[in-house]
């Protein structure tokens, strides 16, 4: 039925408000100063726009304080994984991409410009972007297939002087944590106490897994399509052998659904779907993160009848992870103190300060606050300038 009215929808526009909404675009740039008269054009114009110029041109880092670029993040795709919707192309990808940059605005104060580039090429994709880094102070990369998005931010990591952030992995990994450790904290348990299932070893099943035992999960495994990811697996890509030697300690080789049996906590991050039966075998006072969009890999309120806490991507259900809650105030953080990348160790501080926001109003269906929340985005921001200061990728107090 969705797929119908979706369908009907994009034949007859005029009788959407979807689309009456995004008509004309969702974001616009305006400027800053006045232009009333001719001293203010030769202010913010010619001849007085020179001498701005060769002060930046004999000292770079002025371009922090008499331009633009240290409050504006490129949003940047090339429409390869966009949402559940898979490879679209990059003009299908731009309302998405719009979407991002008012985010951006809205919850943190930082102006973002989508770019929707017509390649997919890695060494293409790579180049574009270091060509345009000079005009921002941040990169958010955005629905960028796997594996090729693994390497596209390694690359731009390692050449640029600026934050590079894949928004698919990290966003999802720092709102992940922050909920699972609020999970744990509402049963009783630490992370370490927990062993975990991940299903999808794409962006965000990596992403997550990784900044799980960054924080120290006790153990954890993950799996693919064919099935669960451990040292000697045929078949397995460079990132998926990577996480096969450093997760999966207990040696499960078979399925994702008899990998559950006993396991604490299933985080769903792969289109696929899990029986009512294997939620049923987990541990008592489990924990279950159904995140696949818009249809959960098991339905939360089944997940609900046998685990303690279900959270899903979706806004309808309680405890809803979405990316939101993190993306804007780890740019603003790392915005504000001119930072040179985003460290793990700022992931991670991201996500404890957003973890805390819940406090002692924790419960069952209230693990993670709501990306309306007005205290998110100035915690996240605070936990990771301060850490950026901590971890020496400040240029600035």
């Amino acid at each position: 039925m969705a797929a119908t009215s979706a369908s009907a929808s994009a034949e007859t526009p005029e009788l959407d408000p979807t689309f009456a909404l995004h008509k004309g675009g969702k974001i616009e740039i305006r400027s800053t100063v006045p232009v009333r008269d001719a001293d203010d054009l030769s202010l913010a114009y010619t001849p007085g726009v020179a001498r701005v110029c060769t002060a930046i041109a004999e000292q770079p880092e002025l371009a922090d304080d008499y331009t633009w670029v240290s409050n504006v993040v490129a949003v940047v795709s090339d429409g390869t994984a966009v949402l559940g919707l898979g490879d679209i192309g990059p003009a299908a990808a731009m309302p998405v991409m719009e979407g991002k940059a008012l985010l951006f605005k809205e919850f943190a104060g930082v102006d973002a410009v989508p770019l929707c580039l017509d390649c997919t090429d890695v060494d293409a994709l790579v180049e574009t972007v270091v060509r345009l880094a000079p005009s921002f102070g941040g990169i958010n990369l955005e629905d960028i297939s796997a594996p090729r998005c693994f390497e596209v931010e390694d690359r731009l990591r390692s050449l640029l002087d600026i934050p590079v952030f894949h928004d698919d992995q990290h966003g999802t990994a720092i709102v992940a944590l922050a909920a699972l450790q609020n999970a744990a904290r509402l049963t009783g348990r630490a992370l370490g106490d927990l062993r975990a299932v991940v299903a999808g070893a794409g962006a965000s099943g990596v992403a997550v897994t990784r900044i799980l035992l960054e924080a120290g999960i006790g153990d954890i495994a993950v799996s693919d399509s064919k099935g669960m990811l451990y040292e000697g697996r045929d078949g397995l890509n460079p990132v998926k052998q990577a996480l096969a030697r450093d997760t999966n300690r207990t040696g499960h080789t078979g399925s994702t659904e008899e990998a559950l049996e006993g396991a604490d906590v299933f985080l769903g991050l792969s289109g696929s779907t899990v029986s009512e039966a294997a939620i049923a075998s987990m541990a008592p006072d489990a924990i279950v993160f159904a995140l696949s969009n818009p249809t959960p890999e098991v339905h939360p309120d089944v997940a609900a009848k046998h685990v303690r806490v279900v959270a899903t991507g979706r806004s309808d259900f309680p405890n809803q992870i979405n990316n939101v809650l993190a993306f804007p105030g780890v740019f603003r953080g790392a915005l504000d103190v001119r930072a040179t990348a985003i460290t793990e160790n700022m992931k991670v501080a991201a996500a404890n300060a957003l973890a805390g926001v819940v406090g002692d109003e924790l419960s069952e269906t209230y693990i993670i606050p709501s990306p309306f929340d007005e205290r998110v985005a100035p915690a996240v921001t605070a936990a990771v300038a301060a850490q950026a200061r901590v971890d020496g990728v400040a240029r600035a107090k």
